[in-house]
């Protein structure tokens, strides 16, 4: 099942469950060392349970900008597949693309965008429509 950031009408698909679930344990196990949503709890509380308040998303671009920093210093090697079970590995092993240099674009949607681009993306939408953003299945 496809997961995608909804504002208002529109939808920036990001892809597969499982694999949206990664994108937000790397960030969790690779730089929240007290925990989930400790440091980054709007991105990883609200957003990711609930809905990103587009008053909030200034804050949240700033943490999101961080968290692209951080993860571009990581290889992909540092990938966590799900942090309830760490010991999980992505289904495709080891074999990723010559593209895929850190973590930061480990994370890319069918189009070939990155996730953070694409969080960017709705970031602006919510902001100057004033729609909260959520993360939905469809």
């Amino acid at each position: 099942m496809a997961v995608g950031i909804l504002v208002d009408c529109f939808y920036y698909e990001l892809g597969q469950s499982d694999f949206v679930h990664t994108f937000f344990s790397t960030i969790s196990y690779n730089l929240e060392k007290d925990g989930w949503g400790t440091k980054y709890p709007l991105l990883m509380n609200d957003l990711y349970h609930n809905k990103l308040s587009w008053n909030d998303v200034k804050v949240a671009r700033t943490n999101l900008i961080e968290i692209e920093k951080q993860l571009s210093k990581l290889s992909p090697e540092h990938i966590v597949w799900d942090i309830v079970d760490i010991s999980k590995k992505p289904p495709w092993g080891e074999t990723i693309s010559p593209k895929v240099t850190n973590l930061a674009n480990y994370f890319a949607t069918a189009d070939g965008e990155t996730f953070i681009k694409v969080i960017f993306k709705s970031m602006g939408v919510a902001v100057e429509d004033k729609y909260d953003m959520k993360l939905k299945k469809i």
